[in-house]
């Protein structure tokens, strides 16, 4: 089933992509210890912290829907019956979701293709020259986002006829 194969996917892609924040942690410390110890800064170091932030957020975001993390007004949602989560769900995704991604890729359109045209760096003379790659990975966030959306579509509509059966439950 689709929905299955979204699920898989972007579960796979967020276990990958959370070892980002380590290796964040990880840069930024080295990046604290090189300038208030030994008084060196070093850009691609520092700006490859911005790179994984980057990275982890917007390729996570499909993960994090997913596993129901990302933000919602919860006034009528959490004390809603399944049905009715599954009729709010379906209508976010129709609505918001599916909208959104779709005028996030036709906004963001020209950015990235203009930016890929020049391979567009850093500002900084010794930064990191892969600006263009970094503003690729908003389609990757819009890709993970918006197929996620549609397997949330799909489990929220088998929910809604009652048909619970035919899915199966998602990875953890």
């Amino acid at each position: 089933m689709l929905s299955r194969n979204i699920d898989r996917m972007n579960e796979k892609v967020g276990r990958f992509i959370s070892w980002a924040a380590l290796v964040m942690v990880l840069v930024q410390f080295f990046v604290v210890i090189l300038r208030y110890v030994f008084a060196f800064g070093f850009i691609p170091l520092q700006e490859s912290i911005w790179y994984l932030h980057g990275i982890l957020f917007m390729i996570g975001a499909g993960y994090t829907l997913l596993h129901n993390g990302h933000v919602r007004v919860d006034i009528f949602y959490s004390v809603a019956t399944p049905k009715r989560k599954a009729q709010i769900d379906l209508l976010g995704v129709i609505f918001f979701l599916i909208p959104i991604c779709l005028m996030t890729l036709y906004m963001s359109w020209g950015y990235v293709i203009n930016s890929w045209k020049v391979l567009e760096g850093s500002m900084e003379t010794t930064g990191l020259p892969m600006i263009f790659l970094l503003k690729s990975v908003i389609w990757l966030f819009v890709f993970f986002l918006g197929t996620q959306g549609i397997s949330l579509a799909i489990r929220s509509f088998f929910i809604i006829k009652d048909q619970e059966a035919l899915l199966e439950k998602p990875p953890v």
